[in-house]
């Protein structure tokens, strides 16, 4: 029993730090889509990432991973969902980030968990306590904050995270429903490759740029005709493809190991990094109601995933049978806490 306990607890914490990778990773991803966000079109941007993703996972990951061989799997619909979930939070957010701050968008996108518990009452038929109910108004109300609606500060962009927020947490329902028979490797390939058949289509559709000029910054960017890359830029699609692969792997490999309730805060990492990127890259600093409004949403999301971790503490190994999904903060409770 202590060698099982001790393999679990090197399992935690080897998810904790994927999950910090990926943050990083992510951050990287963010940055780099915003910086050219005024030159190209989203889905060439997206279908350049793809390519290299696919290239860096086929050529440098798989023959390390037990080959082609582990790229079959008999649940090809469950990938094809769960891509549709990545392709639609990722569209989404970036469209937001071609318009807002980074650091602002970012915050908005952690609303996730605050959705997740709210809606698993509906749809789950769970029982959220007064305390998690709580959380959820004091985030909703930091998304009020920095919405600013009937101001004219408020954008229609805005709205575009909490959208993308939505689907990232269906994305790890999906994750760790199937962790226990696709790998991250499986996972991260067919999400690339959904990617890049969504954005060629995109790019027969769009690409020609006949409907680019638009004065709404967000719409400028997914209508915008493609080009050619400028040499100075090139680098800036290979960091990104690079980064978009693996914060893709480490985060699929934290939450298909561990859940979701124990991972989740250590994606918050992300928001300080957002600052830090938006201050160096592009000279943006949070304004005091953007404070306001980060420190509200991550502080009420964080409450939720500890509460959740302390309501529903990790199973003893196996407890339950591979693959079972056990609803977290990032989708539901299987045992529904009281307060």
């Amino acid at each position: 029993m202590t060698h099982v306990a001790t393999i679990d607890r090197r399992l935690v914490l080897l998810s904790i730090a994927s999950a910090m990778s990926a943050s990083l990773f992510f951050s990287i991803n963010d940055t780099a889509i915003k910086f050219l966000s005024g030159g190209y079109a989203l889905h060439q941007i997206v279908l350049f990432r793809s390519g290299i993703g696919l290239v860096v996972v086929l050529a440098f990951m798989l023959p390390f991973q037990g080959g082609f061989s582990t790229l079959r799997t008999k649940v090809l619909h469950l990938h094809l969902l769960r891509a549709a979930f990545v392709v639609t939070s990722n569209l989404c957010f970036f469209l937001g980030l071609a318009a807002l701050p980074l650091a602002n968008a970012v915050a908005l996108f952690f609303v996730a968990p605050l959705l997740i518990t709210a809606l698993s009452v509906p749809i789950l038929g769970e029982t959220v306590g007064p305390r998690r109910w709580a959380a959820v108004g004091v985030g909703m109300l930091g998304v009020i904050v920095m919405l600013q609606p009937g101001t004219g500060l408020f954008q229609p962009a805005m709205l575009l995270p909490l959208f993308a927020a939505s689907s990232y947490a269906m994305l790890h329902m999906m994750t760790r429903k199937m962790g226990g028979t696709e790998t991250a490797l499986t996972m991260t390939f067919y999400t690339q490759f959904i990617f890049a058949i969504v954005c060629i289509i995109s790019g027969l559709a769009l690409g020609h740029g006949a409907f680019a000029n638009q004065d709404d910054v967000s719409l400028a960017f997914l209508l915008r005709a493609w080009k050619w890359p400028a040499q100075s830029d090139l680098l800036i699609f290979v960091v990104l493809g690079i980064a978009s692969t693996f914060g893709g792997f480490f985060i699929s490999q934290a939450y298909r190991n561990c859940a979701a309730a124990i991972v989740a805060p250590f994606e918050y990492i992300a928001m300080p990094l957002a600052i830090v990127w938006g201050l160096l890259v592009f000279g943006e600093w949070p304004e005091p109601f953007a404070w306001i409004g980060i420190a509200l949403i991550c502080g009420a999301g964080l409450f939720v995933v500890w509460r959740e971790t302390r309501a529903n503490p990790e199973p003893p190994p196996n407890a339950a049978a591979p693959g079972s999904l056990r609803l977290t903060a990032l989708g539901g409770t299987a045992n529904p806490e009281k307060d």
